[in-house]
């Protein structure tokens, strides 16, 4: 991965002015200063943004935010918190191979209640606003990339290494992100401060619709005429996984977001909250995790952006595999 580097003391200073109002008494004025960093790079370039409180420590940064560049000059400010001691901001130029940023945003998460195919835990919908971007693999993990890493090869359709793997459990994928993340920042791969994990529900959604609203991020397909370009399902699969990123890409340049095989999600399941959220974990406990984007088992209606199912974390199926997103830590 290529860097290079900015380093701004201190970097800026913002200064924030806000009115509260207390009761029937005067205007209090109050004024907050926030840090940030300027960075100059070409426009669609992803930065991961660095913190430090001492430049002595050449292994004290930790990204706090992975920026795309809106223009060649940006302005990023660290609103997570007034400003206060010392700090260093540094910008990281972070272009992981084979992983596609997704932006920050808001999106309309579910399906409305007249949608072609809906199941009932699809709503009801609700606004959700994901306030970090991250990057997303464009493809599903494969049984190549799995025994490169883990050593072994759980699936049990082996006729070619690249196909996503299969018969994983959550917990199997789980290990292979942090097993990821542990070797990628020793060799340098990947900036300090992130990790690979699965992608929330909510994260896994967003970047599957692609901006869109559709049953399918290619648009509606109530006959699904033209879901055979986009998925492999029970209709085309051949009974089997098929290699990964044969048919087209959503708008995003994500493969195989619908159908080859579930993937697992870092959520445990439960209901949509409505209303409007932002940042959603899911629940806090639960007995069975997360998956989406149907498989090469599953009929039609199973590929579409809003559909739900879920798994127990300790079992597998021959359907069930995943794909990682590298993000900041927590």
């Amino acid at each position: 991965m290529k860097r290079t580097e900015l380093i701004l003391i201190l970097g800026f200073w913002l200064f924030v002015v806000h009115f509260d109002l207390v009761r029937a008494q005067a205007p209090l004025l109050g004024v907050n200063m926030y840090a940030g960093i300027s960075i100059t790079g070409a426009v669609s370039s992803v930065y991961a943004v660095q913190t430090s409180t001492n430049l002595a420590q050449t292994n004290g940064w930790r990204s706090v935010a992975l920026v795309q560049l809106a223009w060649t000059n940006y302005l990023w400010v660290d609103t997570s918190s007034p400003a206060n001691g010392q700090r260093f901001y540094r910008a990281v130029l972070t272009a992981p191979a084979s992983l596609v940023f997704i932006p920050a945003g808001t999106f309309r998460m579910g399906s409305p209640t007249n949608e072609v195919g809906r199941s009932t835990n699809e709503g009801p919908q609700t606004v959700v606003t994901l306030t970090k971007g991250f990057f997303m693999a464009q493809d599903l993990v494969t049984q190549s990339n799995y025994v490169s890493l883990v050593g072994y090869n759980p699936s049990h359709f082996t006729s070619n290494t690249n196909d996503p793997v299969d018969s994983v459990t959550w917990i199997q994928a789980t290990n292979y992100c942090a097993i990821r993340t542990q070797r990628e920042l020793a060799a340098g791969l990947i900036p300090a401060g992130t990790q690979y994990r699965l992608p929330t529900e909510a994260e896994w959604e967003y970047a599957c619709r692609a901006w869109t609203s559709t049953q399918f991020f290619y648009g509606d397909d109530p006959g699904y005429t033209n879901l055979t370009s986009y998925a492999w399902y029970s209709a085309n699969s051949g009974g089997s996984t098929q290699p990964v990123g044969l048919k087209l890409s959503n708008p995003w340049g994500l493969y195989d977001m619908a159908g080859n095989v579930w993937e697992w999600c870092q959520d445990w399941y439960g209901p949509y909250p409505g209303g409007s959220t932002t940042d959603p974990q899911g629940p806090n406990s639960g007995t069975e995790r997360m998956l989406r984007g149907g498989s090469w088992f599953n009929t039609a209606n199973y590929c579409r952006s809003a559909q739900r199912d879920s798994g127990n974390p300790a079992g597998s199926n021959t359907n069930i595999g995943f794909r990682v997103v590298l993000a900041v830590q927590p």
